[in-house]
């Protein structure tokens, strides 16, 4: 009969794994973007867990979620010191180490409940891969809209595994990475396989991964889009006059001589102050709408009914906002303070650095601009999987990305934000402009192709006939679906295999 898996270290030398994984793991990430070393680090974490009780369970992956994070997004550090950073990490290091918990379980239990090859190989390395997706789907959504930075598909961007995200969705590739992993893990540890067995196993897995086509992302016709990167002070920290991100964008967008757009895009924030209540701004967009005969897509903050808004407009000459999209997902902590009262007292100095709170907007996020759908995504939006859904069943034929990135300098930030929408542009069959107001600023095609760029850190401008799509992609059809399933299958299975084992083994740690 099948034994339960037996920890594979002593506890000592699980937490060192641990502590290893996490700069591993990073390393799969941009900027480095090594992405074949997110597979060894969720080989490193899998291993660190493995045959483990619950209690050191949750330590050896709380430990590895810390180490990963920190190193993951000290970009938050820039500016606002240690305390958001560690406090940031620390939080989802506690969903790492919940969810190395119930992986832990998931070891001792299923080759119990199903003692057989077909349990070890078959079952186990599903249960664990949808045990790692049910995390980052709690991470991704929890508290206050969830943070979903860090998912391991994220590092994919540019690997041979980037396509399978317009099959899957995102949370589809973590699925199969992780069951990848595990599954190899297995072949590795069960005992009476032998030699071509084993290897035919583990070359078969990778060739069934590899080999998925690419969605075939179907086009028809294109529109003309100039993009408008400023790079004036648009960091919060800046100290700038109020109009300086609007003048730098106004100066690189002259500079667009005898050249037509059919709409022009400028990033996140950048039309301030409110072209809506301030009749300067008005003026100056009515007078560059007409110049480049064609309307624009601008973000600033806007004010009503006692709320402040990060809002996406559309502003054609003459008739002005004509429509707008309001941020769904501002960041907390960073865009608003949810229940500041009770935060308050823990940093009042960090918390007081954020004066006014911005609204989750309630409108739909897509843009008809003459006649082309456009899906608007604002920031953090980006990460967001229902808000791609959204876009989808609004009709968007592309995806204006408009961002900031100016609180993060020259850090990791806006390489690993432009790798996220990469990505979405291929899950969702879909050109994406990508707009930031000091980079990293790219047209990308539906198959994840660069169509332009502008330099990051430098004025700049891109103009480029950006295939319109058409296509629906199972990963957008099936949406959440997808999430939901494989995540449920992971604690579906926890569940029966605990309801079905058999008298433990005593495991170590």
């Amino acid at each position: 009969m099948t034994q339960t898996p037996r920890a594979v270290l002593p506890l000592w030398l699980a937490l060192v794994l641990a502590v290893g994984a996490g700069p591993v793991l990073d390393a799969g990430f941009p900027d480095r973007s090594w992405w074949p070393l997110t597979f060894v680090g969720i080989a490193m974490v899998l291993l660190a867990v493995r045959g483990r009780r619950a209690g050191s369970a949750f330590l050896v992956a709380w430990v590895a979620g810390e180490s990963f994070f920190l190193f993951h997004v000290a970009w938050t550090a820039l500016y606002l010191g240690p305390l958001p950073w560690v406090a940031l990490s620390t939080l989802e290091a506690i969903f790492y180490g919940l969810g190395g918990m119930l992986i832990a379980l998931a070891y001792r239990w299923v080759p119990r409940a199903w003692p057989t090859r077909l349990g070890r190989l078959g079952l186990l390395p599903v249960i664990v891969g949808g045990l790692w997706t049910l995390r980052e789907y709690v991470s991704g959504n929890w508290p206050y809209g969830g943070f979903s930075w860090g998912r391991v598909a994220e590092s994919q961007a540019e690997s041979p595994f980037a396509p399978l995200v317009a099959w899957l969705g995102i949370s589809g590739l973590s699925f199969v990475m992780v069951w990848l992993v595990a599954l190899l893990l297995e072949v590795c540890f069960v005992a009476d396989l032998r030699g071509a067995w084993r290897a035919s196993i583990a070359i078969g897995a990778v060739a069934v991964v590899l080999v998925v086509p690419a969605w075939p992302a179907t086009t028809s016709g294109t529109t003309r889009i100039a993009a408008v990167q400023g790079n004036g002070p648009a960091g919060y920290f800046d100290n700038a006059p109020p109009d300086a991100v609007l003048n730098s964008q106004i100066a690189e967008t002259e500079k667009i001589e005898d050249e037509k757009a059919d709409m022009v895009v400028w990033p996140e924030g950048a039309a301030q102050p409110d072209p809506t209540r301030d009749p300067q701004s008005a003026a100056i967009l009515d007078a560059l709408s007409r110049k480049m005969g064609a309307p624009f897509i601008v973000g600033t903050i806007t004010y009503r009914d006692g709320k402040y808004f990060n809002t996406s407009l559309l502003w054609k000459d003459g008739k002005g906002a004509v429509d707008y999209y309001d941020k769904k997902h501002p960041v907390p902590f960073g865009e608003y303070v949810p229940d500041r009262a009770f935060w308050r007292p823990f940093a009042p100095d960090l918390i007081d650095l954020i004066g006014r709170d911005y609204t989750p907007g309630t409108r739909d996020n897509v843009f008809d601009v003459s006649g082309v759908r456009a899906g608007i995504s604002i920031c953090f939006d980006i990460v967001d999987d229902q808000l791609l859904t959204d876009m989808m069943q609004g009709g968007a034929q592309v995806i204006l990305a408009q961002t900031n990135n100016a609180d993060f300098g020259q850090t990791d930030e806006n390489e690993q934000q432009l790798a996220i929408a990469r990505l979405r542009a291929i899950e969702a069959g879909r050109s994406l402009v990508n707009i930031s107001t000091v980079g990293s600023s790219q047209i990308i095609g539906p198959s994840g192709r660069t169509i332009a760029e502008i330099p990051p850190f430098k004025p700049g401008h891109m103009i480029a006939d950006v295939p319109l799509g058409t296509t629906t992609t199972p990963a957008t059809l099936l949406s959440r679906g997808i999430e939901f399933l494989v995540a449920g299958l992971g604690l579906f299975g926890l569940l029966i295999a605990w309801g079905a084992r058999k008298r433990p083994s005593s495991p170590v740690g």
